[in-house]
């Protein structure tokens, strides 16, 4: 049912997606107290309080446009986004060290893997839904053409490797909440979040350089630009140290990628929890970590 319901609403135009997206984002927010209440807590906490009214919006067009992204033809979806600077992952690329590419949850990220394997083999790490009705719609869109998925596990880890020893291009999510063992606490917009390490390790393992990468959103449903960051031009923090200090750093990176276009990040996510079985990891104070 939901299938069928993803492919038939993959047949409207972009724009009018959008302006149901927006007007969801809204009703979601008026009549749910603890969406309302960690959206605008998170946006808060960032410093980004005006861009409230935005986001709301953003939020409901990051759901919508979904059905686009994932169930219509790919060339299709591919004619809305604008990729700028890829010179700066292709001249990585050329090196035949191995990228890779973080994609926080910024604007309209489910698009850029896609984008990416167009121009290179992309290997994505995937982490199952918890509901099992989305699994299979969401494998299917995201298994495209030179786009392979990594469960997140140990066997996903080491698909990952084994692409950037290759001298290929892997991707993922750097502010996902990592399960409790998989990560460290490190400051996020000034509060600690318990943050996946893996990106660092991998950083550590091969010296692929690091690149981020967010898809803006444009206004009136008229695509999306594609923009990619070397990991240096962000922050000084360099992936060195410990994995505390590997996972400040990127952090910090994500921050000021963030701060880009604060509106179109997913603020309602709950990047704040603690993961089950971690409670007993002391979370570390601000104090005890360089204010970002």
């Amino acid at each position: 049912m939901l299938i069928a319901l993803f492919r038939l609403l993959s047949y409207l135009p972009l724009p009018l997606l959008h302006a149901i997206g927006a007007s969801l984002g809204w009703l979601v927010y008026l009549i749910s107290p603890s969406y309302r209440r960690r959206l605008k807590e998170n946006i808060k906490q960032a410093g980004f309080p005006e861009h409230t009214f935005r986001a709301i919006s953003e939020a409901g067009k990051s759901i919508l446009e979904l059905p686009f992204i994932w169930c219509a033809r790919p060339d299709k979806v591919l004619k809305t986004a604008t990729i700028e600077n890829w010179e700066v992952a292709q001249t990585a690329l050329n090196a035949r060290q191995g990228v890779i590419f973080l994609t926080p949850h910024l604007g309209c990220f489910e698009i850029i893997a896609q984008a990416i394997a167009v121009k290179t083999p992309l290997t994505a790490l995937y982490r199952p839904p918890r509901k099992k009705t989305l699994q299979p719609l969401m494998e299917g869109a995201r298994s495209r053409s030179n786009l392979l998925l990594a469960p997140a596990n140990l066997a996903g880890v080491r698909q990952m490797l084994k692409a950037l020893k290759k001298g290929g291009a892997v991707g993922l999510l750097p502010d996902q909440v990592p399960q409790q063992g998989e990560g460290v606490w490190a400051n996020f917009f000034g509060r600690p979040a318990y943050t996946m390490t893996l990106s660092s390790k991998l950083h550590s393992m091969t010296n692929a350089p690091v690149i981020l990468t967010y898809a803006e959103r444009l206004s009136g449903g008229r695509g999306f630009i594609i923009r990619f960051v070397p990991y240096a031009a962000l922050t000084s923090h360099t992936l060195t140290g410990t994995p505390e200090q590997q996972a400040l750093g990127i952090n910090h990176a994500m921050e000021k990628l963030i701060s880009y276009c604060p509106a179109q990040y997913f603020w309602s996510y709950n990047r704040y929890k603690i993961p089950a079985n971690a409670a007993a990891i002391a979370p570390a104070s601000p104090a005890t970590q360089e204010n970002n």
